[in-house]
């Protein structure tokens, strides 16, 4: 069993967990579920901000603590004050070290869309995502069957979510395309080893439709590499233990913001 299977099999018991102390009534009377939620494809393909989907992750399997120091309003604040068009906040607690309330003290402090970054398996979870005030939510193929990617995609867009779908080969790509997505993601993280490569991005960009927003997800660390993937078509770039690896994230993505503007 490897890493992505241990954090599914978790992932079930969570959720039914939730079902039993939360109902779905409870989540659907949150005063965040019947906001409006912002354009994620608006937002990417906007000339006066820059592509980043800047994530605010603690730790992650394969890295241990990332930076556990430092406040979720502050750091995507400064992210959004950077230029970043969306961010990305991990809500998985017992392996990335995130929680609800880290999408809720997001929300409250931007007006950018924010992806709730997790493992969706059930509806029950895209309630949640509404109810704390996500914008976007992620659907992983690799843990997902064709149906299930687009019986979640649907539900989604009719609780007025955008949908990104991440894929990580050709294979997972090819059977999960369907017309309820927004956009498509690369990871360029292998979630069984956590290995990374950004070719993996390059082999898959002329494979994803043009009806998508193309983005890219990991492994991105310079500008030149965003610009050599905005050559072949992608319009969003997921960067995340690149800012919160440092003292101060939000130094970090304004400078890699200003490095940007000349590519």
């Amino acid at each position: 069993m490897n890493i992505l299977d241990k954090i599914v099999l978790r992932k079930r018991e969570e959720v039914e967990h939730a079902k039993l102390n939360v109902p779905a009534r409870l989540l659907e009377s949150a005063a965040s579920f019947g906001r409006a939620t912002h354009s994620f494809r608006d937002f990417l393909l906007d000339g006066q901000r820059n592509g980043i989907i800047a994530e605010f992750k603690r730790r992650s399997p394969s890295k241990g603590v990332i930076n556990d120091q430092v406040k979720v309003e502050t750091v995507t604040a400064a992210y959004a004050a950077a230029g970043a068009s969306a961010l990305s906040v991990l809500t998985d607690r017992d392996f990335f070290g995130g929680s609800p309330d880290d999408l809720v003290k997001a929300r409250s402090v931007n007006q950018i869309p924010v992806l709730r970054k997790d493992f969706i398996i059930d509806e029950y979870q895209l309630l949640e995502a509404k109810a704390w005030g996500a914008d976007v939510i992620l659907l992983i193929a690799a843990i997902l069957t064709p149906g299930e990617i687009r019986s979640l995609a649907g539900f989604a867009k009719r609780l007025g979510l955008n949908v990104l779908m991440e894929v990580h080969n050709l294979e997972e790509l090819q059977r999960s395309v369907c017309p309820e997505l927004d956009a498509i993601g690369v990871n360029n993280r292998n979630l069984g080893d956590f290995s990374v490569n950004i070719q993996t991005s390059f082999d898959l960009a002329d494979q994803i439709p043009d009806d998508f927003v193309k983005i890219s997800e990991s492994a991105i660390s310079d500008v030149e590499t965003i610009r050599r993937l905005k050559s072949v078509g992608f319009k969003g770039f997921l960067i995340g233990e690149n800012f919160m690896k440092t003292g101060d994230p939000g130094q970090a993505i304004r400078q890699f913001a200003r490095d940007l503007i000349s590519v």
